[in-house]
């Protein structure tokens, strides 16, 4: 029984970490107040008056404190609904990634399981690039994720005056390694970068670079930014 995520995993999640945590608030934002409804076949779901297609990404049985990827469901296995799932299935075979490669996993050990199952949603989310993913209770003892496949829902671009907080606020929602934190976000946006000893520096749309500094400990100590020669 696992207590805790792989170094390769938590690698992984960091890099979305910034990103996500911006995508995830515009989605919400986005979604209208409702009760939801799904067509799995039809890869549809509904909340409120909005219909957006979807994929499964996966499923989390809170009583027996387990994660099932959606490519792993008997029911799904195969099917339309659950290729994204799988995208992230083989992105985790090609990293080493056991995480995303494991049929089920077994969360009782971890201190709090249904975090736990959130940081799994989150990183597949950001492996396979989507706007976002959608948490929904299911029956009693099951939340089902979902994640966006629409062109309608909105992505959050870089925003330069709110970087130091994006990173900042990126940085602690896992606390693994803020390097990954600040170089997948520059990443996600396409932003050349590069790593200077101590530092980050990257080239932002405009004419301005940005700097990222980090103390011994790994840990961002300061964001700021200059006007390029």
């Amino acid at each position: 029984m696992a207590s805790e995520f792989s170094d390769a995993f938590l690698r992984e999640a960091e890099r979305h970490a910034a990103w996500g945590a911006v995508q995830l608030r515009t989605l919400t934002a986005f979604l209208p107040e409702g009760p939801w409804t799904a067509d799995l076949a039809a890869c549809r779901y509904r909340q409120g008056d909005l219909e957006l297609r979807v994929g499964v990404l996966g499923t989390y049985d809170t009583s027996e404190q387990s994660w099932m990827w959606g490519w792993a469901n008997p029911g799904l296995r195969g099917t339309e609904v659950v290729s994204s799932s799988a995208a992230v299935e083989r992105y985790g075979r090609a990293h080493g990634i056991t995480e995303l490669t494991e049929e089920v996993l077994d969360l009782s050990g971890f201190p709090d399981p249904r975090r736990a199952a959130e940081t799994l949603a989150f990183t597949g989310m950001g492996v396979a690039g989507a706007p976002g993913y959608i948490g929904a209770p299911a029956g009693p003892e099951t939340q089902v994720y979902f994640l966006p496949d629409d062109a309608r829902v909105p992505r959050a671009a870089l925003d330069a005056v709110a970087l130091p907080r994006t990173l900042l606020d990126g940085a602690r929602l896992i606390g693994h390694s803020a390097r990954h934190v600040v170089g997948g976000y520059f990443d996600h946006h396409g932003v050349p970068h590069r790593t200077e000893g101590d530092r980050i520096v990257a080239a932002l749309p405009g004419g301005t670079a940005a700097e990222v500094t980090f103390d011994a400990a790994g840990r961002i100590a300061g964001v700021e930014a200059r006007i390029l020669p």
